[in-house]
């Protein structure tokens, strides 16, 4: 079988794993001390333009989300998300479980705007007793969106001003943000994301390394004590070499954009095959994660050769599935599937 399904079916790149042989046998200090995780933090905050930045290796998304809102939010306080945000949706109530609410707003294309943000914030503070209700204060995006759809920078800023008049934190997930950053038709840099967020994460786990996101906090009122939340929410590697010199391997040379924009004209070019073909795109994601209508027919004759993520049962005829590319994904299975979609569809 050819698995289209996720971004972290293969281990990592083979660059990754020969950093990590050539440095097996040294002795290094632990918990992130060591200078593997200087060096890498020193590569990304160049890669940012922000040298003043705070620099952390975790090692899963969901354990990052967890401990970037804890740290940001005091128990009585609350985060904003998208209804169809990661956090709402596929980390197992991990944000509730720790006390804090996520006030979902509905989203279009997987986005939020500022002016619902706007909205929540009115609504609150307008209360006769807004200490009855969770208090706002953070912003939970993701770049790309669970959809694979992208920010404009104009959004962005128009959310950064919102967060600024409403006295409310900015937390973007970037689990997927090199293949956002890498899309075609994307507006916003690294550097801008830095400057807009107060507190960012660049995945490693689903853009080529084994394991590890590395948060970036420019914020200095979320830098104090943030490796206690770190420690608590066991989000500190006792090993933490590991995770530095994966994402020095990915800095280097461009290599983290560079297989993030390969992934993404391959799942393209997948796209394509699918409109030619008369399927239905559900939403206008121009990276990595390609959502497509399936008549139920053509689904099961192809899933005799690939494994997709079935994101929604629509009918008894028609299937919402997700297609997936990843750094790792091989040209000729690509080319495979365009050539069987082409078949199968009749087209």
């Amino acid at each position: 079988m050819i698995l289209f399904n996720c971004d972290y079916n293969e281990g990592a790149h083979p660059s990754v794993l020969k950093k990590l042989a050539q440095t097996n046998l040294e002795q290094a200090p632990g918990y992130g001390a060591d200078p593997y995780c200087r060096a890498a933090a020193k590569q990304i905050a160049q890669a940012c333009h922000a040298p003043q930045a705070d620099i952390h290796f975790l090692c899963g998304g969901t354990q990052t989300n967890l401990t970037v809102i804890a740290a940001c939010l005091r128990p009585y306080q609350c985060v904003i998300s998208a209804e169809s945000g990661h956090i709402n949706v596929h980390e197992t109530g991990a944000i509730e479980s720790t006390g804090h609410r996520i006030h979902t707003l509905p989203a279009e294309q997987g986005k939020i705007t500022a002016e619902q943000i706007e909205r929540v914030c009115k609504n609150h503070w307008q209360d006769d007793n807004p200490e009855f209700a969770p208090q706002p204060k953070l912003v939970y995006l993701s770049f790309p969106t669970e959809y694979g759809t992208l920010y404009s920078k104009a959004e962005l800023d128009a959310i950064r001003r919102t967060c600024d008049a409403n006295n409310l934190f900015l937390f973007i997930d970037g689990a997927r943000l090199g293949y956002g950053l890498q899309a075609p038709g994307n507006d916003v840099t690294l550097p801008d994301i830095a400057a807009l967020a107060d507190i960012f994460y660049i995945g490693g786990t689903k853009l080529g390394a084994l394991l590890g996101e590395a948060v970036v906090i420019t914020n200095q009122k979320l830098k104090k004590d943030f490796r206690y939340f770190m420690k608590q929410k066991g989000a500190i590697l006792a090993k933490g070499r590991v995770l530095g010199l994966q994402f020095a391997a990915l800095f280097e040379n461009n290599l983290y954009f560079s297989l993030a924009r390969q992934a993404n004209q391959l799942a393209l070019k997948i796209r394509q095959a699918c409109e030619a073909a008369g399927l239905q795109i559900a939403y206008d994601s121009p990276t990595n994660q390609q959502f497509v209508i399936f008549p139920n027919t053509l689904l099961t004759k192809l899933e005799e050769t690939y494994v997709f993520a079935h994101t929604r049962y629509l009918n008894k005829n028609e299937t919402l599935i997700r297609i997936c590319t990843s750094w790792a994904t091989r040209e000729e299975d690509v080319q495979q599937l365009v050539l069987d979609i082409q078949k199968y569809a009749g087209k």
